[in-house]
């Protein structure tokens, strides 16, 4: 990607996504393989599709998985809202263990044969341009005939895996972001250098707090204690009453 202004050449990610029976393929350019971007593609990926498969088998990036497990890992918090929000289970890959996404691996190889090196020798100046271009060439790589098969992803898209989905939710996903925090003696946990209040009772106290692109929420013991729209400036406060001890209600009136 080159930048209009200053000249300055910026790498992009590919994110690929292959569904298992059709072989069905997604691919979309973004800036970067952190939350934002990797949940974006997932949420773009299922409109692309129509619709939600029963399970995602990710690779063990950092942004789906907190701590690589064998058996049991721990799915990104922001990972597992989107996971809850589209009601799709999440099986990630065991380490080093690339049979367990091979029509992953596989995909990769073709968007690479057939999407990649048909752009090689162009140039692009936004990711709007470059997704415009892939998204033509993706469309001509579905309905490429298999080679030793009948048809082609398209034509086994649309009989294996379309009536498969389940139907997109009514509403739609809307980006989530968790931090752990502690509250400091005046109940107030800080965020971003804004600050907002929880109960008093959990002053010093450690929470988990949920971010979205206008609200934030806190929880404790998995339980939400306190809600804020976000602020948009550093030092700013914003305390509610009831979070307030009696004497400082007191004091404030």
């Amino acid at each position: 990607m080159i930048d209009r202004h200053s000249g300055e050449i910026r790498q992009a990610q590919v994110f690929v996504a292959v569904l298992g029976a059709s072989s069905y393929t997604f691919a979309e350019a973004t800036w970067s393989q952190q939350l934002p971007d990797w949940l974006g593609s997932h949420a773009r990926c299922f409109a692309f599709l129509g619709g939600v498969p029963e399970i995602v088998v990710p690779d063990n990036l950092r942004s789906a998985v907190s701590k690589a497990h064998r058996y049991e890992p721990d799915i990104n918090p922001s990972y597992r809202d989107l996971a809850e929000h589209y009601a799709v289970a999440v099986v990630p890959t065991r380490a080093r263990k690339p049979r367990d996404k091979a029509k992953a691996e596989v995909g990769v190889q073709v968007v690479e044969r057939w999407i990649l090196a048909a752009l090689r020798h162009r140039q692009f100046f936004s990711l709007k341009e470059l997704n415009t271009a892939i998204v033509a060439l993706l469309e001509r790589l579905n309905r490429r005939p298999f080679r030793k098969l009948p048809g082609s992803r398209q034509s086994a898209f649309d009989i294996l895996d379309r009536p498969a989905l389940r139907p997109l939710p009514e509403q739609p996903y809307v980006y989530t972001e968790w931090k752990k925090a502690r509250a400091h003696i005046h109940y107030h946990v800080e965020v971003n250098g804004s600050f907002y209040s929880v109960p008093s009772a959990l002053a010093q106290q450690s929470v988990e707090v949920r971010l979205t692109a206008r609200t934030l929420e806190v929880l404790h013991g998995n339980r939400r204690v306190a809600s804020h729209v976000l602020l948009g400036r550093r030092g700013a406060y914003s305390t509610q009453r009831e979070h307030m001890p009696a004497a400082h209600q007191a004091h404030r009136e």
